[in-house]
């Protein structure tokens, strides 16, 4: 069964930083695209990054300049560097992974999700 956990959430202050992990375990043969996705209270989850297999990435407008996203092939992670956050960075991020499972048919996973607050 294939699981991503994230970590790294937390309480920051504004212009503060934080550095959000994702780790793929199971049985699958190869993980595609890899991304995270965030969700304030009240709106619709968003696209923050994501990835590809090869490292070109994309990013929201509303980060760029301010977030990276990163990936180790080798430890099927995905990481969220973040820095300078503002309270509008106030989110439950998310993480996911286009990936083909053993035994089933290719399919986009989801992490649990991990509150990351920014407040002073």
């Amino acid at each position: 069964q294939v699981q991503l956990v994230e970590s790294g959430g937390g309480l920051v202050q504004p212009g503060g930083s934080l550095r959000l992990s994702c780790a793929v375990s199971g049985r699958f043969y190869r993980i595609n695209d890899m991304g995270w996705y965030r969700q304030a209270p009240g709106k619709q989850r968003e696209l923050v990054a994501d990835i590809t297999s090869g490292g070109s990435a994309n990013y929201a407008d509303s980060v760029k300049g301010r977030f990276t996203i990163s990936r180790e092939n080798a430890r099927y992670t995905v990481y969220l560097q973040m820095n300078n956050l503002t309270p509008e960075d106030t989110a439950v991020y998310y993480c996911n992974a286009d990936l083909l499972p053993v035994g089933g048919a290719r399919n986009v996973y989801w992490g649990q999700g991990t509150q990351v607050t920014v407040s002073s």
